[in-house]
């Protein structure tokens, strides 16, 4: 499993957005020279973004991007399902049963066992995270989320 490009990069623009504290907001131009995109990855971004109703868009020659929530009501279990999916799905057994109409483990799949639960802990951990969580410095913020997962350690 890996976190996609659109999520990692999706992440860091609201992130950016969020850190700027200008009420005009943080341009397209802006975004993609802080954070090394082009501006043309960093608009199809923002729109999925601005269309989820995490970022509102700011009009005029020195508008951009501003949070349209405070970044402590912001999931971020939300905003990356939003930019990527969920790492698993019940829908993936049926969308992918192989050259067969149906899958052949549809019935007693231990796999698709192992893909929920590993859903379900993703789910769990990042349901606690907010985007205000991410705002601090990474010191702070791996501290913050340590003491997130520390219930759960293995």
């Amino acid at each position: 499993m890996k976190i996609t490009a659109q999520e990692e990069y999706g992440l860091r623009i609201l992130l950016r957005i969020a850190r700027h504290d200008q009420k005009e907001g943080i341009s397209i131009p802006a975004i993609s020279e802080s954070e090394g995109l082009s501006a043309a990855y960093v608009g199809k971004l923002t729109r999925t973004l601005r269309m989820a109703g995490y970022i509102n868009s700011t009009p005029g020659y020195k508008g951009g991007y501003v949070l349209a929530q405070p970044a402590d009501q912001v999931n971020i279990n939300q905003v990356m399902k939003v930019l990527g999916g969920a790492l698993f799905s019940k829908k993936f057994c049926e969308e992918y049963p192989g050259t067969l109409r149906l899958c052949t483990n549809s019935i007693d799949c231990s796999i698709r066992s192992l893909w929920q639960m590993i859903q379900f802990t993703v789910d769990q951990l990042l349901d606690k995270v907010t985007l205000q969580d991410l705002l601090s410095p990474e010191q702070e913020s791996s501290a913050l989320l340590e003491s997130i997962l520390q219930p759960h350690a293995l």
